[in-house]
C-alpha cells in the first residue's frame, strides 16, 4: 500500500510540472488524454487569422500546435511553461517558428505570467489550476494580459470524476467550476461556462471575456 501511495505522489508531482524522462513520457500521455479538451478549447477562444493566441501551462505542447494553426503564419502564439523538460521539448520542436518570430517560449508561473499588459486576443490553460493555491492572482494575471474583448478559456476536470482518480488525492486542489466562475468575475471578466464534450462528468470550459 505504501509502495501505491509513493507511486501516486510521484505522479502526482509529474503532472504538475513534468520533468526528466519520466515526465516526457507524461506530456505525451497529456497530449493524448486531453486532446478532446485542448481541441475545444482553442475553438471556444475564437481566435482567428493573424491574431495571437496563447497556451498557459502548455505541458506535451498540442496546444501550443492547435493554437499556430488557428492564427496562421500572420499570427502569433505565446507560450509559458513550468517545466523546464516541457519548454526544452518544446523549443525543439517549435524551433522554426520561434526564429521567425511566430511563437515566444518562456518559463513562468500562472500568478505572474511573462507577457506584458493587454496582448493576448484568446489563450487557454488547462489542468493548471489544482496546482495553484491563489487562483485569485491567476485570474488578475489572465484579465491583464487579454486584450478588450479577448477571451481566456480555462479547462477543468468534472469534481465527481475528477474524485475518483486516486492521484488527486495527493495535493490536487479540484475545485467546483462554480467557485472558479465567481473567481473570474471578481477579477472582472464575464463569463459562461460549457462542456469539452458531452457527457455529465465531461470536462468543464470556463471562457472568461475581458470586456
Amino acid at each position: 500500500m505504501w509502495s501505491r501511495e509513493r507511486r501516486l505522489a510521484g505522479l502526482a508531482r509529474q503532472l504538475g510540472r513534468p520533468e526528466g524522462i519520466r515526465g516526457r513520457r507524461v506530456g505525451r500521455e497529456l497530449n493524448r488524454s486531453n486532446r478532446a479538451t485542448v481541441t475545444a478549447a482553442v475553438a471556444a477562444t475564437g481566435l482567428q487569422q493573424g491574431q495571437v493566441g496563447a497556451d498557459i501551462g502548455f505541458g506535451g505542447g498540442l496546444g501550443l500546435a492547435l493554437l499556430r494553426g488557428r492564427v496562421g503564419p500572420g499570427g502569433r502564439v505565446h507560450g509559458v511553461e513550468l517545466s523546464t523538460t516541457m519548454l526544452s521539448a518544446a523549443r525543439r520542436r517549435y524551433d522554426r517558428d520561434v526564429t521567425a518570430g511566430r511563437m515566444t517560449l518562456t518559463s513562468g508561473r500562472l500568478e505572474a505570467l511573462p507577457v506584458e499588459d493587454s496582448q493576448i486576443d484568446g489563450l487557454i490553460t488547462i489542468n493548471t489550476l489544482y496546482f495553484v493555491e491563489n487562483v485569485g492572482a491567476v485570474f488578475r494575471e489572465l484579465a491583464r494580459v487579454l486584450r478588450p474583448a479577448g477571451s481566456a478559456v480555462i479547462g477543468v476536470g468534472d469534481p465527481a470524476a475528477m474524485a475518483e482518480m486516486p492521484v488527486t488525492a495527493h495535493g490536487f486542489r479540484v475545485r467546483p467550476p462554480d467557485e472558479i466562475v465567481a473567481g473570474l468575475r471578481d477579477a472582472g471578466l464575464d463569463v459562461r461556462h460549457e462542456r469539452a464534450r458531452a457527457g455529465e462528468r465531461a470536462p468543464h470550459l470556463l471562457i472568461a471575456t475581458r470586456v
